[in-house]
């Protein structure tokens, strides 16, 4: 074999380094030490605290988060999966670099990656790394603190440049690296963003299987699927664990179906929750014109905005005037809000065109198809002639919420037909008069439509919107119609901005064609146009002003008067019910207490179903049965809430003198209201076979205790001269909670729709129960086995390559 060039790889190395740079330029506060404050990374402190305690006091994973929603499995809030070695990869491809940095870094290396992969010179392959890195979407979504959401989606681009190496003849090293990157896409834990690369493979081979036909290649496209799908497989070994516990989990949360009657027409979320998030047919032009629908829900605007200078001609003072302008509901779309536009870039998007006329291979087809689905999905509601029917019948589909984040495809796809147009010019292949014709095809293409956008800006109706009767309410007509100008201006500047855009790339690559400019000269000089087209959008939405010091953030959760009355309390274990936040929207309770309430889009339907048929209708019997000891409220309007003691919270478990048993989930919930906690069980008909023979002979002398307290193990010691029915106020779970009595396995049930119940023999006993579930502890073991299998796959795949090129060199 050859010796090594190192000149071959120094260019990428380079590359790689710029990317580093751009990195922690754009987050240049955090060289002071700084961090983004971000809402969602802000809650998830409060969901994950009992966890993360838990973790750091004993070493071990809880897997129960037992500060939220009276108890729930934690899979979906924080478990380490210690026997997934890709997860490890995976932090040595993000350079083990601090978060954000390191997200942004791999957003433009994976993309790097996917462009290098299909032969495209390095430096114009920057040009696509920063375009997928920087559109709008990534910055935003960082800014608000959905980390596995940006995680997912870096290693979208190096799965689907894997699968093209395979099909472009390196079949087993293309199956290999799908392998790893797959494997570590997954394991970033979001799980919608793998559904929607999903869809995008789906289309990809669809495409590649019809050109395979038509080109009577089947028998090389089928041994490469093959190969593709075990290295698929491979994938999901090392993330089996989690994958098993959220597949048994999800079914019995919001995403999975009702057992109440009312609410099984879908197996899936409720469709107006699902849906609630839908891009706009007409917002579909801020892929192209950043504010054509304002911008975000809370806007900053500039000394000259007609906002502003109204404000100053009204007199009012200037610190009034800062903070209005600070934050102005300049979004005008169909969405309840939003903390920015999803702008892909005029540049890419005019190459976008351009490709659609250079281009001659099937990727022109698949790339156009997943533009397309990515489109019309992210229409949701606004367009139900299709949405209603892939909500009911598309697999998965309702299993997500917020389907305006099938956009993702949009920005993967986009720069990839950008920079395939780019490769077919610079390549030589095509006759340079026929380039000019597409060019002048695609710049009329998106000129036309630039140039209707600024004629008709006139005749938008700026005063509409989600939350357009809202805002005339909560504004005076004179700031309104400041507001409704800005909007109006915002538009016509930001198109203005994308034609001037779109006319230095035309004009660059037209420089080239005439022989006027350099091919390296024009590749670097669009790559700059790129990123100088994203990155001051970028700013608008995560810039220096959203980064504060760590030691801000570590006291986000500050004690408050009510707190620390809780706090005082010498036994831990009870619940606390907050009545100044919304029990299922607010994590702040969580931080310091055993909470009724929480924070997750993955709670347990049941649960939800208790908060909304019986909790926010004020039936304490229920409270009480939680086991909430305190109540925070608001006594007095600008006074802090108050923590007033419960003394009829039922306490950890008590004994039962009746039980009722009803027919259904309905009869089960309905009978919660008018019943007495300390006297009834209510248990449904399902369970009649664990009481077959029982009679309560109720010992009012009998007592039920817990002993010993840990997140996943539950220690109570009974007295009872009968035999009794005992309620516990733990929520029912049975896909890994075990009981038993003295050391030996016994059945438990369900009573009250949430909690758990069982017979107690007479005498004195020890009762447990045990939080072991198999996807956990079966699930680690299959994950260490699958890794070694991977790694060993990886590495099987490299030899043959080296050995390959060896063979072809000599």
């Amino acid at each position: 074999m050859k010796d090594f060039d190192f000149k071959t790889i120094l260019p990428h190395l380079g590359a790689l380094a710029l990317f580093l740079v751009l990195s922690f330029l754009y987050l240049s506060p955090m060289l002071e030490g700084k961090r983004v404050y971000q809402s969602d990374l802000v809650q998830f402190k409060g969901m994950n605290k009992s966890v993360s305690d838990y973790r750091e006091a004993t070493g071990e994973e809880a897997l129960w988060a037992d500060n939220m929603f009276s108890g729930m499995p934690a899979y979906q809030i924080s478990v380490k999966w210690h026997a997934n070695l890709t997860k490890k990869v995976d932090r040595l491809f993000r350079l083990y670099l601090p978060r954000p940095a390191d997200y942004l870094f791999l957003l433009m290396a994976g993309f790097y990656f996917l462009l290098v992969v299909l032969g495209i010179d390095w430096k114009l392959a920057l040009a696509g790394a920063f375009g997928f890195a920087f559109a709008s979407y990534s910055v935003i979504i960082i800014e608000v603190g959905h980390t596995s959401k940006v995680h997912a989606m870096a290693y979208m681009a190096p799965v689907i440049g894997s699968i093209l190496l395979a099909y472009r003849g390196k079949k087993l090293l293309g199956s290999a690296l799908l392998a790893l990157f797959l494997s570590a896409q997954i394991s970033a834990n979001h799980l919608q963003i793998t559904y929607y690369l999903l869809i995008t493979i789906v289309i990809l081979g669809l495409v590649k299987l019809i050109a395979a036909v038509k080109n009577g290649e089947l028998p090389n496209f089928m041994q490469t699927t093959v190969l593709l799908a075990v290295g698929a497989l491979l994938a999901i070994g090392p993330n089996i664990g989690n994958l098993w516990a959220t597949q048994e989990y999800g079914k019995y949360t919001m995403r999975g179906p009702s057992e109440l009657t009312a609410h099984k027409e879908s197996d899936g979320l409720d469709k107006e929750y699902a849906l609630r998030w839908s891009y706009g047919k007409m917002e579909t032009f801020t892929l192209l014109v950043p504010r054509f629908m304002g911008g975000s829900s809370g806007e900053k605007l500039s000394e000259r905005s007609e906002t502003y200078k109204t404000l100053v001609d009204r007199n009012i003072p200037k610190k009034q005037i800062e903070n209005i302008i600070s934050s102005v509901p300049t979004y005008w779309g169909t969405q309840p809000g939003t903390s920015g536009p999803v702008y892909l870039g005029a540049i890419i998007c005019f190459l976008f065109v351009l490709g659609l006329f250079l281009i001659k291979t099937e990727d022109r087809w698949w790339l156009l198809a997943a533009a397309i689905v990515s489109i019309l999905f992210s229409w949701g509601r606004n367009f139900p002639e299709l949405t209603d029917f892939v909500f009911q019948y598309l697999p998965l589909y309702n299993k997500f919420r917020a389907v305006s984040m099938t956009l993702v495809i949009a920005q993967l796809v986009f720069p990839l037909m950008a920079l395939l147009a780019l490769k077919n010019i610079f390549s030589g292949d095509i006759d340079a008069e026929e380039v000019k014709k597409k060019m002048i095809y695609a710049g009329g293409v998106v000129g036309v439509i630039l140039l209707g956008i600024l004629l008709m800006s006139g005749s938008f109706a700026y005063d509409e919107g989600y939350h357009a009767e809202m805002l005339s309410n909560a504004y005076p007509d004179w700031l309104l119609e400041a507001i409704i100008s800005d909007r109006e201006s915002m538009l016509r500047m930001d198109t203005l901005r994308s034609l001037a855009f779109i006319l230095l790339a035309f004009g660059v690559i037209w420089l080239f064609i005439i022989e006027k400019l350099k091919k390296e000269w024009t590749m670097l000089a669009l790559s700059l146009l790129v990123l100088v087209d994203m990155w001051p959008v970028d700013k608008r939405y995560l810039s220096e002003e959203d980064f504060v010091k760590t030691t801000q953030l570590d006291r986000m959760y500050n004690k408050t008067p009510a707190d620390e009355q809780i706090l005082q309390d010498s036994d831990p274990n009870f619940r606390v019910y907050n009545m100044t936040e919304r029990l299922d929207a607010g994590a702040r309770t969580s931080y310091f207490h055993k909470n009724i309430g929480g924070y997750h889009g993955a709670k347990l339907k049941r649960y939800q179903e208790l908060i909304d048929y019986q909790i926010s209708q004020g039936n304490i019997e229920v409270i009480n049965m939680l086991n909430a000891k305190y109540v925070i409220r608001q006594t007095k309007e600008g006074q802090a809430p108050i923590a007033i003691p419960n003394g009829r919270a039922m306490g950890n478990a008590w004994f039962v003198p009746e039980y009722e048993i009803v027919a259904n989930p309905d009869s089960e919930l309905n009978a919660l209201t008018g019943f007495v906690a300390a006297k009834t069980a209510i248990i449904d008909k399902s369970f009649e076979d664990q009481l077959q023979g029982f009679t309560p002979q109720f010992d009012s002398t009998a007592t039920i205790q817990l002993t010993e307290y840990k997140p996943n193990h539950l220690t109570y010691q009974s007295t009872a001269s009968s035999e009794q029915l005992a309620v516990f106020s733990e929520i029912y779970y049975d896909k890994g909670w075990n009981a038993f009595v003295d050391g030996k396995s016994v059945p438990h049930f369900r009573a009250n729709f949430v909690l758990r119940a069982m017979k107690v023999p007479a005498g004195e006993h020890k009762i447990e129960f045990k939080f072991k579930p198999k996807a956990y502890y079966v699930g680690e073991r299959i994950s260490l086995i699958s890794s070694i299998l991977l790694f060993a796959f990886v590495g099987f795949a490299a030899y043959k390559e080296v050995k390959q090129r060896k063979a072809d060199e000599d």
